[in-house]
């Protein structure tokens, strides 16, 4: 075993408040970060001693394939060295933290994980948009846009069949092909929301439902780094904006009166 270690490490959705303590802590007493596309550089001024080292994709171009990451943690933390590897929302959900933990484990590497804000939940969150409401939804499945494989996961089709909300990540490229799934299944009429580059200042949302939503994607513009979130939970976004404006509305017509 050697003195030096890996800690994965989830940044969060993209707002940088949304790291968690324990995740800040990690990177202030980090040797090494390895970070990725979606991490905001913010974070890495709280590791203003460390080696940075970009190993994240941008645009279809890899600056390290996963094999060289592997090796580079590996590397530094037989170096002594507490290496931080940054990745955006949970290390655990789409992020290869269990692949890059079990590589550094066979090589004697000490291991831990500090949990991230999953995107897949708190970017709809931020827009307003519940996975799960009493009398809207019961449950909700998070699936991949594109399997290891490059192909849609199978879970699309059968997902499309339950009244759970879907959450699709990284999924665009792929997104006639999930619409006509929920199509065969008779759910023209469910809401569909897409956001791009959720809790940034680059945001985009486009709203429609399972017939409209290609549409609207071509109109917005709306591109990876997206989640697609379909279900009647969608919904509720509208409502809370309805309440909001009937709420001011009345407190108007109150001040009219005095």
């Amino acid at each position: 075993m050697y003195n030096g270690r890996l800690t994965v490490v989830g940044a969060g959705p993209g707002d940088v408040d949304l790291i968690t303590l324990k995740g800040i802590k990690a990177l202030q007493s980090a040797d090494v970060v390895l970070y990725d596309a979606l991490v905001s550089s913010e974070l890495l001024e709280y590791a203003p001693n460390a080696e940075k080292i970009f190993v994240g994709k941008r645009k279809g171009c890899y600056a390290y394939q996963q094999e060289q990451i592997n090796e580079l943690i590996v590397q530094r933390a037989q170096q002594n060295k507490h290496v931080v590897r940054l990745k955006g929302g949970d290390p655990f959900v789409f992020g290869r933290g269990a692949e890059e933990m079990e590589y550094a484990s066979e090589f004697g590497v000490a291991v831990a994980v500090v949990p991230g804000i999953s995107s897949s939940v708190s970017v709809p969150a931020s827009q307003h948009i519940p996975v799960t409401k009493r009398g809207a939804a019961e449950s909700f499945w998070v699936i991949t846009g594109t399997t290891k494989e490059h192909k849609l996961s199978n879970d699309v089709a059968l997902a499309a069949k339950s009244s759970a909300t879907v959450i699709i990540l990284m999924g665009m490229s792929k997104l006639g092909e999930i619409m006509n799934l929920f199509k065969k299944e008779g759910k023209e009429n469910i809401p569909v929301a897409i956001i791009q580059n959720g809790t940034t200042e680059l945001e985009k949302i486009g709203i429609g439902t399972v017939a409209s939503i290609e549409d609207k994607a071509r109109e917005q513009q709306l591109a990876n780094p997206a989640i697609i979130v379909i279900g009647e939970v969608v919904n509720h976004r509208q409502k809370i904006s309805d309440i909001q404006k009937e709420y001011q509305l009345k407190g108007e017509k109150l001040q009219e009166k005095v």
